[in-house]
């Protein structure tokens, strides 16, 4: 037994209402549930309960025994003061307030039907499963609550990605163009140099970026100088040396210092994501796009915003994936692929943050945005595909993801629209 089975069947008020009786025989009614409290403090406020001829308004706290009241030391937790209902699966001993007097408890389990039991019992307790509790159930879910609670999904994982925003504006006195700046150059790195690339991001002179916009061989040597890449003495490669000269000259001119930091990865990238390679790419799209933050939060499809992210790498790259060493023929172009990610993770969070920013609406846009992008390919992913559930856009593959990591690992599956279908279920 878990409390938030007894927070499910209170807040939805899964028990039988009429003749309710408290464990000293009182009679209660249940007038108003309260507001579910998520965070520290009671279970639920601003109930209403008339105890007898009495009418209380305060707050109600659950456990699965009266004692645990004790065992959390809410007796001497000012913030416990105006429980007027103490809600438990066994009563085991009295609880008192301050002033002595006992605090009503109504013991649930005298309350609730079987049907619900059993079906929490199958949800919990189910010896063979799958990789997630309702992983034999799951398939069968109504497609209007399980689409309903993707997109429902899908904007709290949005929201969650929105957070770094936030801080960045903070940090940056609210310069849009500069906290999208350092959240692309974040996600250019993906997963290895994810954190190598905004720590890079954070370190350069952002009102250089903004004056150098017309010369693609400074932003390259600015990036490149940034990220380590220019410390080597004359190698005899003409493009490299170059850099060298370019970024010596702007460091003279600008009166900017490097600082010690971590240098991008080469392990375990594919040569298409070497840094040199990305940071080449990066560097083109600023100089292809003198407005690049306008572009994107005013673009309204996908389409548009494959036409800003059409870029490749400078032409030394064409042969070369690192400096100084001759490769095979080939245009380094941003893929779909890549780009796909940088909507997720960059373009919708940026767009969904001004937009708040700005007064506007736009969850039907993200939606026409998202929608239009093929679902990640993953573990997570291919186990839930494994369950007969549809995955047309990345809207569901991010959605299931959440899904995934904030409930289904968590056990919270009382607070998901499937675990709702299941436990009210008709025997």
């Amino acid at each position: 037994m878990r409390e938030d089975l007894l927070h499910f069947i209170w807040k939805y008020k899964k028990l039988q209402l009429g003749n309710l009786k408290g464990s000293k025989n009182e009679v209660i009614q249940i007038l108003d549930v309260g507001s579910h409290n998520l965070l520290s403090g009671p279970d639920f406020f601003n109930a209403k309960i008339q105890i007898d001829e009495q009418l209380w308004a305060g707050t109600v706290e659950m456990h699965i025994k009266s004692s645990d009241w004790y065992a959390h030391n809410h007796e001497i937790d000012p913030n416990y003061q105006n429980v007027i209902l103490h809600v438990v699966w066994e009563d085991d001993c009295d609880v008192f307030r301050s002033d002595n007097t006992v605090i009503p408890t109504l013991v649930l389990r005298e309350y609730i039907s079987f049907s619900l039991l059993q079906e929490y019992q199958k949800l919990f307790y189910r010896k063979e499963r799958s990789f997630i509790n309702c992983g034999n159930e799951i398939g069968g879910t109504s497609g209007f609550v399980l689409q309903n609670w993707l997109e429902v999904l899908y904007f709290e994982r949005l929201e969650r990605k929105t957070d770094l925003v936030a801080q960045l504006l903070k940090a940056s006195n609210n310069d849009w163009e500069r906290v999208f700046f350092v959240l692309l150059f974040k996600n250019f790195g993906l997963k290895i140099n994810g954190e190598s690339f905004y720590e890079i991001a954070n370190r350069l002179p952002y009102p250089v970026v903004r004056k150098i916009q017309g010369s693609k061989l400074q932003m390259e040597s600015l990036f490149y100088g940034f990220a380590g890449f220019l410390d080597n003495d004359d190698t005899g490669d003409h493009y490299y040396n170059s850099l060298k000269k370019e970024f010596a000259f702007l460091k003279a001119k600008f009166h900017f210092l490097e600082t010690p930091h971590q240098k991008p990865e080469f392990f375990k990238l594919r040569p298409s994501n070497f840094p040199t390679i990305r940071l080449s790419q990066l560097a083109n799209l600023y100089v292809l796009h003198q407005n690049l933050f306008s572009k994107v939060v005013n673009a309204k499809s996908v389409e548009e915003l494959y036409l800003v992210f059409t870029v490749s790498a400078s032409e030394y790259w064409n042969n070369h994936y690192t400096f100084g060493k001759v490769s095979k023929n080939h245009v380094k172009i941003l893929t779909r692929k890549f780009v796909d990610l940088l909507i997720v993770n960059t373009v919708l969070p940026i767009k969904l943050s001004y937009a708040k920013h700005m007064g506007r609406d736009v969850p039907e846009e993200i939606i026409n945005i998202i929608s239009a992008i093929a679902p990640e390919s993953n573990t997570v992913i291919s186990k839930f595909k494994s369950l007969n559930l549809l995955f047309p856009s990345a809207k569901e593959s991010q959605a299931v993801i959440q899904l995934y990591n904030e409930y289904c690992t968590k056990n919270k599956c009382l607070q998901c629209a499937v675990g709702h279908q299941l436990l009210n279920r008709k025997p």
